[in-house]
């Protein structure tokens, strides 16, 4: 199995009609979870924030080979070419979303200096929008203005799937952050406060953290590479 994010700019007309259709029926792809990106920090409601030439894409995948042919064939897929993604092998999970498939809690064993890649995936409770946005705006902006985030992005599909990705100089310095335990940031506290609040009244019906370890990156985003 192998998993891979990818980030590709492509007219709204095209952003749209796939987070409405998203990959189905395609031979090797086992689940596609297609997101409009949302810039982390920038103001709730604004052009900046979300960005409807900016699609994300996280999948899930049988083997290369099955990715390979859906970059090389796939009307989709030669867009996302075109773009830049990462292949990752998964880690570690923390919560589930029953649309990824029944990954293990752990799989395998990490060095704390490697780089490390974060996906979160959530479908939010709407009833609890106002309160997820204010205690989640502190995180976006510990998380985008953090030193060793080497690049982060969030993504949405309305009305209720969030998700977010982060690229990390390491596993020590991810965790962390995750954990308040960063004496180089003053805002350090502000995620382990929002994992509490999770903790004492859930904002999600389902909501996962995934850790892997990066294997390779492909392409440029913004005329860069983005892996450590």
């Amino acid at each position: 199995m192998l998993h891979s994010f990818h980030l590709a700019e492509l007219p709204p007309t095209v952003t749209a009609r796939t987070l409405v259709r998203p990959p189905s029926a395609v031979p090797g792809l086992r689940h596609a979870e297609c997101l409009a990106m949302m810039r982390l920090g920038a103001p709730t409601v604004s052009l900046e924030r979300f960005q409807v030439r900016r699609l994300a894409v996280f999948a899930t995948w049988d083997d290369a080979d099955a990715l390979d042919r859906y970059l090389d064939r796939d009307p989709l897929g030669r867009r996302l070419a075109g773009g830049w993604h990462v292949r990752l092998q998964y880690l570690r999970r923390f919560g589930a979303v029953a649309a990824l498939g029944p990954l293990p809690q752990r799989a395998g064993d990490w060095d704390p200096d490697e780089p490390a890649v974060a996906v979160t995936l959530a479908r939010l409770r709407l009833p609890e929008l106002p309160r997820f946005l204010r205690l989640g705006k502190p995180v976006e902006r510990l998380v985008a203005g953090h030193p060793a985030a080497v690049f982060a992005t969030a993504a949405v599909r309305p009305p209720r799937t969030f998700s977010t990705f982060s690229i990390w100089r390491s596993v020590r310095e991810m965790t962390s952050m995750v954990h308040g335990r960063d004496p180089s940031v003053a805002e350090a506290p502000t995620h382990a406060v929002a994992m509490a609040e999770q903790r004492r009244r859930e904002f999600h019906h389902e909501s996962a953290f995934l850790r892997f370890r990066p294997l390779s990156e492909h392409g440029l985003w913004q005329g860069r590479t983005l892996l450590p």
